[in-house]
Parts: structure tokens; sequence; C-alpha cells
């Protein structure tokens, strides 16, 4: 009976999910003692019979995870028993010989390597779909003056095709980030007890690099009984600053669709419920999602991090966490990316709404403006700030429009003439870099995403 929601089905991917069961966890242990019992008969440190059969048995579905699962009932140790069940179905020629060399850990960390090879791979698309719908919205939007918004107030004019920009900019440098990490991250050991590959000798080093380079991976440089911890709490570090992100876009769309802002929508399916009570609510629920799963994910990099502190060559204190953090931490971020490419999508943005909150001030959005024509024309800097503040906090209280206000007042008049203010209260002409931001991003992102 499922407990856990990821259990249940309600969160991630099957593609994903499919990684860290448990029939596919012994398939990733038992290719690795396949690889590994092959790298070892080239080498001539086992028998080549022996090496074949181990590898060959390996990967015939004979060891089952039932009968390793009746044997970790007795032996308390996961990896333990599916050594000996592998052990059962070979020939005393190759009994010896199955496991030569290793600890359990070698198997343990290159298989979670194995995964995260395979985990990174979704993860990544998903990052270059989302990646590629932003910059799809950057360009749809690029000449849409909007409010932009500095401490919850209007602060100056944005192309609404920016802020999507910005999101994809920082989608980018996490493809980058995972792209490096993945050097760190995705290593195999084969080293054994304490990390001296003893009983391999002065083949220990050559046995990890052909397992790694067969397995798509990178040999360890150097290690204990375990892969050094910094390796999995800078992924999951790396995981979760993508979290970051995704939360950062959720909490902007949330804003944006509150009753009082009004300008985007989250796509809202026919027969949908947004509120079991209110009728008309059409709840930002999927952004909401994202927000909640990026606090889960905060929690789990403390916990990578203080794994990176064993005993001595090790202990297991790692172990037990390590079974959640790392399965969980993909499979969330699968989540929030599959949300989030559905939000980005699908976003209804009403540039009526924007428009109109543009000039919600009554024209106060244009000060920044008003204040660089004034210093153009010579006045200095101090003194013309306090002019256009005077005008514009008076204009405030008055309801009245600003602009109606810098054509009433003297002081402006003598320097700007009314035809300069009303070109200064065209949106348009206040989007700066915009285009040019947003066009180097886009091509960016079509190298990067190809």
């Amino acid at each position: 009976m499922p407990i856990l929601p990821i259990d249940a089905g309600r969160y991630g991917s099957e593609e994903v999910k499919r990684i860290f069961e448990e029939e596919q966890v012994l398939k990733y242990n038992l290719e690795f003692e396949a690889v590994v019992a092959e790298a070892q008969g080239m080498l001539g440190i086992i028998p080549k019979d022996a090496s074949n059969e181990i590898a060959c048995k390996a990967r015939s579905n004979l060891v089952r995870i039932d009968r390793v699962k009746e044997l970790e009932a007795v032996r308390e140790h996961d990896v333990a028993a599916m050594v000996e069940a592998l052990v059962e179905v070979c020939s005393d020629i190759a009994k010896p010989w199955v496991h030569y060399g290793l600890t359990s850990y070698d198997v343990v960390d290159t298989r979670i390597a194995m995964q995260m090879r395979d985990a990174l791979k979704i993860i990544e698309d998903k990052v270059k779909r989302l990646t590629l719908l932003l910059v799809d919205k950057a360009l749809a939007y690029k000449d849409l003056p909007a409010v932009g918004r500095t401490h919850g107030q209007h602060a100056s004019i944005i192309s609404f095709g920016l802020k999507f920009a910005v999101w994809a900019s920082d989608m980018l440098m996490h493809l980058e980030r995972l792209q490096e990490v993945k050097k760190r991250v995705l290593v195999c050991k084969t080293l054994g007890v304490v990390g001296t590959g003893s009983l391999m000798r002065d083949k220990a080093l050559e046995v990890q690099r052909i397992v790694a380079e067969r397995l798509n991976l990178y040999p360890v440089d150097a290690a204990t009984q375990v892969v050094s911890r910094e390796r999995i709490a800078e992924l999951i570090a790396a995981l979760t600053l993508i979290a970051c992100t995704l939360d950062k876009i959720a909490v902007e769309v949330r804003n944006l669709q509150r009753s009082e802002i009004d300008e985007v929508m989250e796509p809202f399916k026919e027969g949908q419920m947004g509120s079991s009570a209110v009728p008309v609510k059409r709840n930002p629920i999927k952004s909401e999602r994202v927000s909640s799963i990026a606090r889960l994910m905060h929690g789990i990099l403390i916990v990578a991090l203080e794994n990176v502190a064993l005993w001595h060559e090790r202990d297991l204190s790692n172990s037990a966490n390590e079974r959640f953090i790392i399965p969980m931490s993909i499979i969330l971020l699968d989540e929030m990316l599959n949300s989030m490419i559905n939000v980005i999508a699908n976003l209804k943005v009403k540039t009526d709404i924007i428009a109109r909150n543009l000039m919600l001030t009554k024209g106060q959005i244009f000060a920044e403006f008003v204040l660089d024509a004034l210093i153009r024309k010579g006045m200095g800097r101090i003194e013309a700030y306090k002019l256009v503040q005077s005008i514009a906090f008076e204009a405030s209280n008055k309801g009245i429009e600003f602009l109606e206000a810098l054509k009433g007042d003297e002081r402006i008049i003598n320097i700007i003439t009314k035809d300069e203010l009303d070109n200064i209260f065209n949106a348009k002409e206040h989007l700066g870099a915009s285009y040019i931001i947003i066009k180097e991003i886009a091509d960016k992102a079509v190298t990067m995403c190809k």
C-alpha cells in the first residue's frame, strides 16, 4: 500500500521513477558486477572463463529480486545479498571470483552514478524544453511595456518579455552547471574496502578506468571506502538551485495572478475546480505546488551537507538518508519541471490588463524619465529629483494625472516643452536594451538546447 505521494504516483514522471525502482537498482548493481568482472578478466586478475561467466550470469536475469530480498532478510545487508544471489547462479569455477576485490560501496556509489547519469539526461532535456518555452514567451512579448516592480511597488517600465528572458538565462546557467558537475558526480569506484585497490594491486586503477569508460562514467581520483560525499552534496545543490529558479518563476506567476494585479493566469482546464467552496476561483495550484516542493528541496540539501563528514574511512550515518534524498531530489525536481513546463506553455497573458496596470499610478511610472530629461537639460540631479518628487506627490494627493501636473508646473515647462513631455510618456520608448538582451538570450538558448 503506497504511503508517500511519490509512491502513489502523485509526483514525478514514470521515466524518472523507473530509475529508482528496486528491479532497476538490481540491474544497475549487476551490470556493475558484470563490467568489473570483464575488466578483471581482460587484465588477468581473475580467470577469463570465470570473468565471462560472471558477466553472462549477471546479465541473464537469473538473479531475481525476490531471492535477493530473501537473503537480505537474513543477512541484513542488501549488497551482500545481491552478491550471494549472483554467486548462487554461478558455477564452481566462477563462484570465488564474484565481487572480487570490491566492497559494497563500490557497487552502491557506482550505481548511484549510473542512476544519476540516466536521471540527469531526463532532467537536462526538461530544463532545455522549459528554456525554449521561456524564450518563446520572451520573443512574443518583447514589445509589450509592463510595470516593473521593486519592493512590491511600481518602479519603472519593463518589457514583459524580459521577465521570461531573465528566467531563460537562469535556466541556461543551470545547464552549464549540470555539465560541469557531471565530471565530479558521475564517478566510478572499484578500489575496495578503504580505497587502496589492495587485492587488484597495480592493476586496480586500470580496472577502474575500464569500468568507468564502459559505463560512461569518470574514474574517481581518490576515495576511502566511499566516494566523498561532497560530490553528492554538490549534485543536490545544483538540483536545488534549479528548484529555486522554478520557485522564483512560480512566485512571480502567483503574484501576477492575484486579483489585484491579474496580468497572467495559469492553465485551468475544463472541469477543474479552483476551490471546493468558491466556484469562481481559479487558484494557481501548479505554481503553488512548485513553491511547496522547493521548500522540501532546501531541506534535502541540508541533509546532503550533513553527510559530508563521516568517521575515518567511512561509517553508515549517510546510508539510510541517502536512500531518501537522492531519489527524492531527482523525482521532486522532475515534478517541478513538469509543472512549470505546463504553466509556461499554457500561460494566459492578459495584455489589456498589463496596459491598464501600467497607468495605474496615473503616469507616475514615467518619473524616472522626467528626471533624466531635466538632468539632460542641465539641472542638477538632486535638485531635479526633489522637483519631480514634489510634483509627483502633490499629483498623487490630488488624484490627478502626473503628466497633467507636470504640464501645469512652470518650473518644468520652462525647461521641458509639452511636446517633449508627451514623447516622454510613450512607454515603448523606454524599453532600453530589452530587445538586444532578449535576442542574445534567444540565440544562446538555440545553441545550447539543440
